[in-house]
């Protein structure tokens, strides 16, 4: 697909974007066309898109405070269970922090290569310590010791965060140019688990008139096997 640039109008008040690529996926989407399960039809997406989407593990996860002020990142995607969505991050981070207190989490998958998005509604949780450590295990070495040596989401002196990596460096014994060692999982990291109440399937098309589809949990269904409502919504 073409690149395509947005074309903006700008003045000294406001800044304006006039123009935009039309989107056109070959997708139809319907209820009668999507899987059963939204966790499948997610994984035939995510499967269907290798090699063709840069980063497609790159998604926004929103979070928001007992009060109800929102905040959103870009976050890596990480796995996928029968029970949700995976994420790893530090557990004092602003993100844990919010999901602590508003166990609640929203998350936007955008494929711009294939004009597809997907958003994912739901509650959280952790996962257990050993998913948490089977993954951490697998992570470069420089990551490993990156979780002990960041303070996330605390303001940082200008070289602090460099000092303190060197100290973990000396404290787990890794020297540069190491491939492995023994970093071991920190407390305070970990993995999140949102598991979806709602899921929507977007393929974007010419005149905004955009395929929608949404899947809705019938309430009291089990997370390890829900029941799912299908919708097409108005673009």
């Amino acid at each position: 697909m073409d690149f395509v640039p947005a074309i903006a109008q700008t003045n000294a008040e406001k800044l304006a974007v006039i123009t935009h690529q039309q989107y056109d996926s070959p997708d139809f989407l319907s209820p009668t066309t999507v899987l059963p399960s939204p966790i499948d039809q997610f994984r035939a997406w995510f499967t269907a898109i290798q090699g063709v989407v840069y980063e497609p593990e790159a998604m926004t996860v929103s979070t928001a405070t007992p009060n109800g002020i929102p905040s959103s990142r870009i976050v890596l995607f990480k796995q996928l269970d029968k029970r949700g969505f995976i994420f790893f991050t530090n557990y004092t981070s602003r993100k844990s922090k919010e999901l602590e207190a508003n166990p609640r989490a929203s998350l936007t998958f955008y494929w711009r290569e294939v004009h597809r998005s997907v958003r994912v509604g739901g509650k959280v949780e952790k996962v257990s310590r050993e998913e948490s450590e089977e993954y951490f295990k697998g992570r470069p070495i420089g990551s490993r010791v990156g979780a002990w040596a960041s303070k996330q989401s605390t303001v940082v002196g200008e070289n602090e965060l460099a000092e303190r990596m060197e100290k973990m460096k000396e404290k787990f014994g890794v020297k540069d140019g190491d491939k492995d060692g023994d970093v071991p999982l920190p407390e305070f990291w970990g993995g999140w688990r949102v598991v979806p109440e709602e899921v929507e399937f977007w393929a974007g098309k010419p005149s905004r008139l955009h395929d929608r589809v949404r899947y809705l949990r019938v309430e009291g269904s089990p997370d390890d096997a829900p029941e799912w409502k299908i919708e097409r919504l108005s673009p």
